[in-house]
């Protein structure tokens, strides 16, 4: 995360620097299928590079992430939804999950037009499952509560949340309270990656 300490904006220097060096490279990858996971920081760098939501003709980025509406870093867990629509192959078989998100710029702003055609994968809620949460349980604004989106091949992902940081059921912050599971909920996200690369 906080790469090239976020300097002009949250991922911006990475994103260039993939544009520039890997300009063709990426464009063939995702074509062959390959699979594409951006997580936080991740996230920022494949909007800001127009990886995510996939550009028409090299139309202007129709999405972007801001800062916080708290105007502070967020550290805290959060609730979500998975889009059961969503051909992500990296949410497949899971409904809701709880994970950490740790951030200052995580704040979705679309334009307007892009929302409806947007593949969202992920929302924020509150406890109950209720998709209409508002802070804390959505921790940085963002537009329609979304958390992580995707694209129609089902194979790029980018998400706030930090799945990697909830992988052993230990790693709950209260886990000695409330039994720890042996798998965190963000081990399926990967489990469902290597599952898919063994199917090729």
């Amino acid at each position: 995360g906080f790469t090239y300490g976020d300097d002009i904006a949250a991922g911006k220097v990475l994103a260039n620097e993939l544009r520039l060096k890997l300009g063709e490279d990426i464009p063939r990858f995702i074509e062959d299928g390959g699979l594409i996971l951006g997580i936080c920081n991740g996230f920022q760098v494949l909007v800001k590079a127009g990886i995510l939501p996939r550009p028409a003709n090299d139309s202007p980025p129709l999405l972007t992430l801001m800062t916080n509406d708290s105007g502070k870093f967020e550290c805290r867990w959060v609730h979500l939804r998975v889009n059961k629509k969503s051909p992500c192959v990296f949410t497949q078989g899971i409904n809701s999950l709880y994970l950490p998100v740790a951030h200052a710029e995580g704040k979705v702003v679309a334009d307007p037009k892009v929302l409806p055609e947007l593949d969202v994968v992920l929302y924020y809620t509150d406890e109950d499952g209720n998709s209409n949460a508002v802070y804390p349980y959505n921790p940085n604004g963002s537009v329609g509560n979304i958390a992580g989106i995707g694209d129609t091949s089902g194979h790029i992902f980018a998400l706030m949340p930090h799945p990697e940081r909830y992988i052993r059921g230990t790693q709950h912050p209260q886990w000695t309270r409330l039994g720890a599971k042996q798998y965190g909920d963000g081990f399926q996200i990967f489990l469902n990656a290597v599952k898919w690369a063994q199917g090729l």
